[in-house]
Order: C-alpha cells, then sequence, then structure tokens
C-alpha cells in the first residue's frame, strides 16, 4: 500500500511539472497581436465613424473591450513608428530604452517564449535584425524598415541557427502577404504549446495605394473632411519641413486631402477584410475560444487635421491610437476611456498568461480596467516629442507647450475635443495653467525628461510656408506624386 501510494504521488509529481515545463495550451491562453500602421484612433466603424466599413474590426470590438484613450508615449524620433514599437516591447519609455535596437531589455516575445510560448512574428520590424531574432523562435516575411510599396515588399525570414534569408522582393500585396503568412502559422501550430503570434502589417501607412476594388469604394464618396481640417499649421511646431509634411503640397486643398483620406480608408477597409481572414483561421483551427486577440496601432495620422499629414506632433489625432482586446475572461463589448499607453500591453498580457513580468517596467497591467477592479491606472498622459513638443492632459484639460517657440496652447476637451480653440492666453484659465504646468513637470520628474517648458506664454514666429517649393517625397510612386501635387 505504501510503495503503491508513493508510486502514484510520483505519477502526479511527473504530471504536474510536465504541464509546467511544456506550457500546456489549454492552461494558459494564445494571443494573437494584430498590429496597424498610422492608423488613426478614429477609423473604426464599431467606434463611431460611419464613413469607413470596417465588418471585422467592428465584431471584435463587439466580443471585446475598447479602450478609448490609448496613445503611444511620443517619441524620439521623426519616424514614431521606431520608439512606439520600442515601447511595445521593452514595456518601458522611450528615456530609458535605445528605442532603435531595444538593447539589452528583456522583451514580451521573449519573456513569454521563456515561459514556454511559441513565440512567431510576420510583418514590419523596425527595430532592427538582432532584436526581431532574439524576441521569436520562428519569423517568416519580415520587412526590416519603415515603409515600402505596399506591392513590391522586401522581406526576409529566419533561419534555424538564427541567421535571416536573403531579402527577397513579394509578389503580392504586403497586407494580404502578411495575413497568409499568419494563417499558414495558424494551421500548422504545434498545440502542445500556447502561442505569441504577432502580425505587423504596414498598411494604412503610405504610400497610399489601396487595391483598386478599395480605392474605388471611396473615391466614389470621399470621406468628409477632419472637423480641425486647415490649409497649412500656422507656425513651426519643430517637424513642418518633415518627410510626413511633403506628401501633399502646401497650402492643403480639400480635393487633395479628400483623395488621402480616401485612399487611406481604402487601405484600412482592405486590412479589415484581411484581419477577418485571419480570424476565420483561427476560429477554422479550434483555438479561438482560448485565445486573446489583441488590435492596436502604433501610432495616430494627421490627414488634414491642423493643416498637417503626419504624426509628428502630439495633438490626439497623431498619438491617440485604437486598442481592442478580446479573448477568454475579456468582457464582450465594453469600453473604457481611462488613460492608457501601448507600453501597458507588456504588465497586461504578463499578467493574463499568468507570466512574472520584469518589475522595471514602466506600463501597468489593464486587466483591472476590464475586471471592474479599477477605473483608471493613472490620472493623466504626458507626451513628449523630440524636444519640440510637449503635452500632458487629464480628462478635461490639454496643455501643448513648444519650448523653440516659447508658446503654449491650452484646449478644453469637454467642449473642444478637435483643439482648435487656444485658450492660453485668456485670464479666467490661468489657474488650470498653472496646474497643468505643476502636472507637466510631475511627470518630466518622473520619466527624466529635461527639456525646459516656457515659463511664460509668447506669440509663435509665423512661418510662411507657401513661401517654399514645397518638393514631393521622391520615395513615392510617381502617380501619387502626380495626384498628390496637381500641376499649377
Amino acid at each position: 500500500m505504501i510503495a503503491t501510494g508513493w508510486r502514484v504521488w510520483f505519477a502526479l509529481l511527473v504530471l504536474m511539472q510536465t504541464a509546467v515545463t511544456t506550457g500546456v495550451a489549454a492552461e494558459r491562453p494564445n494571443i494573437l497581436f494584430l498590429f496597424a500602421d498610422d492608423q488613426r484612433a478614429d477609423t473604426i466603424a464599431g467606434h463611431g465613424n460611419p464613413h469607413i466599413d470596417t465588418p471585422h474590426l467592428d465584431a471584435l470590438v463587439n466580443r471585446g473591450f475598447s479602450f478609448r484613450r490609448n496613445y503611444t508615449f511620443g517619441s524620439n524620433s521623426g519616424a514614431v513608428c521606431v520608439p512606439s514599437r520600442a515601447m511595445l516591447m521593452t514595456g518601458k519609455t522611450w528615456f530609458r530604452i535605445d528605442a532603435r535596437t531595444m538593447g539589452d531589455s528583456v522583451l514580451l516575445p521573449e519573456i513569454l517564449g521563456q515561459q514556454g510560448y511559441a513565440t512567431f512574428a510576420t510583418g514590419k520590424w523596425h527595430n532592427g535584425e538582432a532584436s526581431c531574432a532574439r524576441g521569436f523562435q520562428r519569423a517568416r516575411n519580415i520587412m526590416f524598415g519603415g515603409m515600402s510599396d505596399h506591392t513590391q515588399v522586401p522581406v526576409q525570414s529566419r533561419n534555424a541557427d538564427g541567421t535571416w534569408s536573403m531579402s527577397e522582393t513579394a509578389s503580392q500585396f504586403s497586407t494580404e502577404l502578411f495575413a497568409d503568412t499568419a494563417i499558414d502559422f495558424l494551421k500548422t501550430h504545434d498545440r502542445s504549446h500556447p502561442f505569441f503570434c504577432y502580425v505587423a502589417f504596414t498598411a494604412p501607412h503610405d504610400p497610399r495605394q489601396p487595391p483598386e476594388e478599395f480605392r474605388d469604394r471611396y473615391a466614389r464618396q470621399p470621406p468628409p473632411l477632419p472637423t480641425n481640417f486647415a490649409p497649412q499649421f500656422p507656425f513651426d511646431n519643430g517637424f513642418v519641413r518633415g518627410r510626413d509634411e511633403v506628401l501633399a503640397a502646401w497650402p492643403r486643398t480639400e480635393s487633395v486631402i479628400r483623395e488621402q483620406l480616401a485612399d487611406y480608408y481604402g487601405l484600412i477597409s482592405h486590412l479589415d477584410q484581411q484581419i477577418g481572414r485571419v480570424l476565420a483561421a483561427l476560429e477554422d483551427s479550434g483555438q479561438l475560444n482560448n485565445t486573446l486577440v489583441v488590435y492596436a496601432a502604433d501610432n495616430g495620422l494627421a490627414l488634414g487635421s491642423h493643416g498637417l499629414l503626419g504624426k509628428q506632433s502630439v495633438f490626439e489625432h497623431s498619438l491617440r491610437t485604437p486598442l481592442v482586446i478580446s479573448g477568454p475572461g475579456v468582457p464582450r463589448g465594453q469600453s473604457s476611456f481611462a488613460f492608457t499607453y501601448l507600453l501597458d500591453l507588456f504588465p497586461t498580457l504578463c499578467e493574463v498568461c499568468g507570466v512574472a513580468a520584469p518589475d522595471d517596467l514602466d506600463g501597468h497591467s489593464l486587466r483591472p480596467l476590464w475586471t471592474g477592479e479599477r477605473q483608471e491606472v493613472r490620472d493623466s498622459v504626458f507626451l513628449p516629442y523630440l524636444g519640440v513638443q510637449r503635452a500632458v492632459r487629464d480628462r478635461r484639460w490639454k496643455l501643448i507647450a513648444y519650448p523653440d517657440q516659447n508658446h503654449l496652447q491650452l484646449f478644453d476637451l469637454e467642449r473642444d475635443p478637435d483643439e482648435r480653440v487656444n485658450l492660453a492666453e485668456q485670464p479666467e484659465q490661468e489657474a488650470t495653467l498653472i496646474r497643468l504646468k505643476s502636472l507637466m513637470t510631475r511627470w518630466q520628474t518622473q520619466v527624466g525628461d529635461q527639456v525646459t517648458i516656457p515659463e511664460t506664454n509668447q506669440p509663435p514666429l509665423p512661418i510662411d510656408l507657401t513661401a517654399e517649393p514645397r518638393q514631393p517625397d521622391p520615395w513615392q510612386p510617381a502617380w501619387i506624386i502626380e495626384k498628390y501635387f496637381p500641376a499649377p
């Protein structure tokens, strides 16, 4: 009897250890992470935009939890997607990491892989080959870099020894290529381990060249102009001459912005179609009910708002991003307006997967927001861009500082969500201005930001951008240049 009992106990111990070391998929959720490139937060029909067709994202919204005030934590580069992706993968602000390579910071897929997850990536990786190889056990059709012609994507795949294949140009449209690669992974995945599948699409980043069917859909009835549309930004914000701002001539005309929006919406609707294919493959694989699906984007985009086109500003349209999470244990069809960052996803996914997160992260787990344990994880957000712009906002007010111009902007987002009326000069707002300056200083101290914020508000120096010849970005396909830079 004693010997038999000992053998039973030993067998149970072996089974328990096997479950821990092999990471039985049934005990921990899979993660399918779908990441868009340059998608504004207001471009999902299910979040209130009646002018765009996104049925699959809408379905994700209906069966998941939406974070409606989600941001990327500013940027230390005009290529905002570089630090955005680095912060996502490290859970740290750009003040504490080498955003180009992520240095020796522990990566989200790296720590999941160490805890038994099968890690896989396809799509855009803007932070170097070494970090991608360190983070993912398998990687196919990776585009290293910031952008490419969607019809001629240079891609590489990770070899078994950790090296990379020679770059080759894919013949498929980028969104379809990355969706196909993800679908193949879902079909062939060994279910003895849970997976982390990261799919980083390059849409809707420019060049704005959706497939003809999707271009025609919006060309017939272009989306309306942003409510804060302007022909040009009135002063030098530190990036008015940057690459994103030469994707259309100055001053912006209504017709050109409508055309860009139509092409942009076409890219998003095409992306939505391909996401639908990936989600259908997940369901067909029988793994949908045990898979956490995350949908997000690296940053927003202006596209005519405030006379800008790019993401190199601290306005809401450029730094807010969509974020939806669905899956086991996540409420269906609910939303939160708590302040969140993309870098919060690192500790969030670790907690949901039962993995101990590093103790030096800057992000907070968002799980308490959907369980109802907390109403917020922070009382404000700080948005630093290079050394030329700083912003802080609470639930109602937003302060933007331009150190090079000694200029301040104050917006009442409750009454003016599009940031059109600057209240910084109104005497009755002095107390609000002082409070927000103090809040900004608190944030700067917390994150290690040493940029000096203007003590007084000066009128910005005007800049006559119409006097400068605006040369189009030569990388863009010729037909796009002709379309957005019409001959006089």
